[in-house]
């Protein structure tokens, strides 16, 4: 049974830096994909950065490429999201999620549709004021 655990989170003035993990247990071997997703209240979930463990690629949303970067401890399947330069629109919950997908079907996840991940955390409250 696989389970997402996250922690961090938390309250921030805007400028400021919070870091996000994700550990991921119950794998037989270990996730090929990892990805955050956000959803601030009355918004759609956005898909905001995803890992793939192979090889260590990497995508960001175009909102916060240059200010968070995720990275994947393998050996631990654990995904940290460390987020930098926070503003009040980063204002959400975010989740992580994961499965074991391709790069190509990652991207296509993380970017439009999430029901392709089948695991997910219970979520984490960022806010910046």
């Amino acid at each position: 049974h696989v389970q997402l655990v996250e922690s961090g989170g938390g309250s921030v003035q805007a400028g400021g830096s919070l870091r996000l993990s994700c550990e991921a247990s119950g794998y037989s071997g270990y996730t090929t994909c990892m990805a955050w997703f956000r959803q601030a209240p009355g918004k759609e979930r956005e898909g905001v950065a995803a890992i793939y463990a192979a090889g260590g690629k990497t995508l960001y949303a175009d909102s916060v490429k240059g200010r968070f970067t995720i990275s994947q401890d393998n050996l631990n399947n654990t995904s940290t999201h460390d987020m930098n330069s926070l503003e009040p629109d980063d204002t959400a919950v975010y989740y992580c999620a994961s499965d074991r997908l391709n790069w190509g079907v990652c991207l296509q996840a993380t970017a439009s549709r999430p029901q392709l991940l089948s695991f997910w955390g219970q979520g984490t409250q960022v806010t910046v004021s």
